[in-house]
C-alpha cells in the first residue's frame, strides 16, 4: 500500500485485534512493543502458511511508527510475503487503524519489514518448501 492509501478492512488482514487500556504506555497511548507483537503475530501467521511448518522471528527491520494508537482503536495488520529464500521469508507488515470514536477513515500507523527462518523439530534451520 503506498502512504496515505486506504484500505479495504473487509478485505485479508493477517491479524485484527482492538487496543486495550492494559496495553498502554505511562502516557495513556498505546505501547509500541505491544504494536510490535501484533505485527509479529500477523507476519509470522503468513511466514507458518507459507512454510507450513514452524518459524522464528530473525529479524525486524525498517520498522516506521507513522501515528500513535489509542485505546478503543480497531487495530488490522496486513502481511505481504516480499521474498522467499533457502531457509528465510520476508515479510512486510502493514498496521492499520480505524478510530471508533472519531469515524475517521483508516490511517496508517506503522510498517515493517520482518524476517523470518522456517524451522524444524530439531530447532534448526530447514529449506521452506516450494509453493
Amino acid at each position: 500500500m503506498s502512504k496515505g492509501a486506504t484500505y479495504d478492512f473487509d478485505h485479508g488482514p493477517a491479524l485484527r485485534a482492538i487496543a486495550m487500556p492494559a496495553d498502554t504506555n505511562p502516557n495513556g497511548d498505546i505501547f509500541g512493543g505491544w504494536l510490535l507483537s501484533q505485527m509479529d503475530l500477523a507476519g509470522g501467521t503468513v511466514a507458518v502458511r507459507r512454510s507450513r511448518g514452524r518459524v522464528a522471528t530473525v529479524g525486524i527491520e525498517a520498522m516506521t511508527f507513522h501515528k500513535p494508537v489509542f485505546v478503543g482503536d480497531e487495530v488490522s495488520c496486513f502481511a505481504t510475503i516480499e521474498k522467499v529464500g533457502r531457509t528465510s521469508m520476508r515479510v512486510r507488515i502493514e498496521t492499520w487503524v480505524r478510530r471508533q470514536r472519531s469515524g475517521e477513515e483508516a490511517i496508517k500507523v506503522t510498517e515493517g519489514v520482518f524476517t523470518y527462518v522456517a524451522i524444524g523439530e530439531d530447532r534448526a534451520p530447514r529449506e521452506v518448501p516450494p509453493e
